[in-house]
């Protein structure tokens, strides 16, 4: 053979066998390709060396063991799978990423609405969003999920109940060699999850998100992390505020809406448990009990990143206020995002940051991976469009409850603001056609329809971070009244415009790609930029309440006319600050045009000054108030989250 042969033949051998080299250490288990006496390497990323193009695309049918259509046999849900077909060859078992959905054929998911798409053989196509298209190249599986009665799944919706968090509860069983999965919809042919070690991160967006609360809220093995956008704590307090109405219709509507032909047919008695368990009125049943998640934080055994917007009036920030204290009381391991947004994924608020920063946070909780993300600050809070801020923890140390008071000012119905407690009555009237923006807009002007107080104009920042509540004494004029209270940051400021289309941002045609794509499934997406909008004030928290449930909060009662009825509002949970020169205003009114339903009767109510407070969660405490001074959190056990945890593979594919 000719030695230049010879040579290109021996470099070739060279060429190959360091490639096969570099393919096994990336297939084997960090540190195994290290040399012999060496401490091995701990990754600290997963890099997309697998290929998404021909990756294994299948569907399983899992049997959730509820018959919810009573048909006699019990429900199976379908599950989208997609993972990578090299790892097949190699025996690595692998973690999976999960959005169960109610959506994925009757609306679609994101900012662009995708559906999931199948073949002519029903095997799957489409998978909505990127996750798939981003992580399954890095070495996960990804599942998406048909909840109960959507899409090819058995079963009826019966929003946020069992058989929707059940839907999820049962694949993750699945994954972890717990459960029973077939092949085909109505087949006998078993199918096992024998490529993924269990390890599941769930994941999802408003409906999604609060499937994801609610499966970890069971405590079940094997669910490592969740990531709730915008998402539910309990089902009661999406619909009604403490006895108001926030929505026309209650948890039959959406059931409508979501719901596969097939199971509106066979669906009817599901359907009819909704209408009869959620009264109108407003009085909590055991229906609600069954939905709200809070109370069951202590079983969570999964961490939580939780991402809300804080101008979210569609699931309001109460949802996540109250589910972020229970899970801080019970120590779960938790981080955070806060945008000035509406209901937007972050995917479209913070593109780049928010992938890499996901992308860190899986690698860590479900690949197990040190690269320091538990040790970076908790929180992001967006505190103007496009500028964020971070904070060890949230609320930061140094937060503490600040009761301020409503006064008689010099005009009426225009009081003041202010730690002395005031005298007398402020009187106003029920006014259906106004909002919380026609009351700020006239906080200053002695206007029947609301009462206002307002600080002087501050001389330092003044921030709120937490939830805070107002307890209001009012003596209404007929049996019915409803009751509004806001916070208002009065002075002019830039903010993402969460009232207008989009909800703080704009759609642009161009797009912009994330990980890998396939012809029938791209990982393409249109651009957004923050909408934006000039203002002279800014609400940042509001609640309310049906006056009715002063003496019981889960029933509602006639009022007496003439009568003083003392009730609490806790209002959605916020991180604002009302910068120097500023005022900060509490606004106290009826019903809300844009969210409450009127109550029967138009009441005029009596505020007891002195009987009316708001509690207001203010870093730097009562001295913040006065003086203003900066307060630097100190560390704590709730600075960051949990270390890695190392994952323990167990016979059967469940994790420890």
């Amino acid at each position: 053979m000719p030695i230049r042969a010879r040579r290109a033949r021996l470099l070739w051998r060279t060429l190959l066998t360091a490639a096969l080299a570099a393919l096994l250490a990336t297939l084997m288990s960090p540190g195994a390709a290290q040399g012999a006496g060496q401490a091995p390497r701990s990754p600290r990323e997963s890099t997309p060396v697998y290929s998404y193009d021909d990756a294994i695309r299948e569907s399983v049918w899992v049997d959730t063991r509820l018959d919810g259509d009573a048909d006699g046999r019990t429900d199976r849900v379908a599950v989208d799978i997609v993972r990578p077909r090299e790892l097949d060859r190699t025996g690595r078992r692998i973690p999976v990423i999960m959005d169960a959905s109610p959506y994925y054929s009757c609306c679609g998911r994101g900012n662009e609405s995708q559906k999931k798409t199948y073949d002519a053989d029903g095997n799957p196509v489409r998978f909505p969003l990127y996750y798939d298209n981003y992580f399954v190249p890095r070495g996960y599986g990804y599942v998406a999920v048909d909840l109960a009665g959507t899409n090819r799944s058995d079963g009826c919706v019966d929003v946020g109940g069992r058989s929707d968090v059940r839907s999820a509860e049962a694949v993750v069983d699945w994954l972890n060699g717990r459960g029973r999965g077939y092949t085909s919809r109505t087949g006998t042919q078993r199918a096992t999850a024998t490529w993924t070690n269990g390890a599941t991160g769930m994941i999802g967006k408003s409906y999604d998100g609060t499937v994801a609360n609610g499966v970890a809220a069971t405590g079940v093995k094997g669910l490592k992390t969740i990531v709730p956008i915008g998402a539910i704590s309990s089902w009661y307090d999406y619909y009604f505020a403490q006895g108001a109405p926030l929505f026309g219709s209650g948890p039959d509507g959406l059931a409508d809406a979501v719901q596969s032909p097939e199971a509106r047919a066979r669906c009817g008695a599901v359907h009819q448990r909704l209408v009869d368990g959620a009264p109108r009125s407003g009085d909590w049943t055991r229906l609600w009990s069954e939905r709200d998640h809070v109370p069951d934080a202590g079983k969570v055994r999964a961490s939580v990143f939780a991402v809300h917007g804080m101008q979210d009036l569609n699931v309001r920030t109460k949802h996540f206020g109250q589910w972020w204290d229970a899970l801080a009381e019970h120590g779960v391991a938790r981080k955070l995002w806060l945008s000035q947004a509406g209901h937007v994924d972050p995917f479209d608020l913070r593109r780049t940051d928010w992938v890499r920063t996901l992308h860190r946070w899986f690698d860590h909780e479900l690949l197990g991976y040190d690269n320091g993300i538990d040790r970076e600050p908790m929180a992001d809070i967006e505190r103007a469009p496009d500028r964020w801020t971070t904070d060890r923890v949230w609320p930061p140390r140094g937060t503490g409850t600040v009761r301020l008071r409503p006064a008689k000012g010099t005009a009426p119905g225009v009081g003041v603001l202010g730690p002395r407690r005031g005298k007398g009555t402020e009187t106003f009237t029920d006014d259906r056609r106004l909002s919380e923006t026609d009351w700020a807009a006239q906080v200053d002007t002695s206007t029947p329809g609301k009462a206002g107080f307002s600080t002087a104009p501050l001389t330092r920042d003044l921030r709120l971070s937490g939830s805070s509540t107002v307890t209001v004494t009012a003596t209404p004029t007929t049996r019915t009244a409803h009751l509004s209270a806001v916070l208002v940051d009065l002075g002019p400021d830039t903010i993402r415009d969460y009232a207008a289309a989009g909800e703080g941002i704009t759609t642009l045609p161009e797009r912009t790609c994330w990980g890998a794509s396939t012809t029938g499934d791209s990982s393409c997406f249109k651009e957004t930029r923050a909408r934006t909008a000039a203002v002279e004030y800014t609400v940042f928290s509001r609640g309310w309440a049906d006056l009715g449930t002063w003496a019981d909060p889960g029933h509602g009662r006639p009022l007496t006319p003439g009568k003083a009825h003392t009730i609490t509002l806790r209002l959605a949970a916020s991180d604002h600050v009302v910068p120097k020169g500023h005022r900060l205003a509490l606004i106290i009114a009826g019903t809300d045009r844009n969210l409450i339903e009127p109550p029967a009767d138009t009441p005029t109510l009596a505020l007891d000054l002195a009987r009316t407070s708001a509690k207001l969660p203010l870093v730097g405490g009562a001295d913040a108030f006065t003086t203003g001074p900066s307060v630097t959190p100190r560390p704590s056990r709730l600075d960051g989250v949990a270390p890695p945890r190392p994952l323990n593979p167990v016979p059967g594919g469940s994790t420890s």
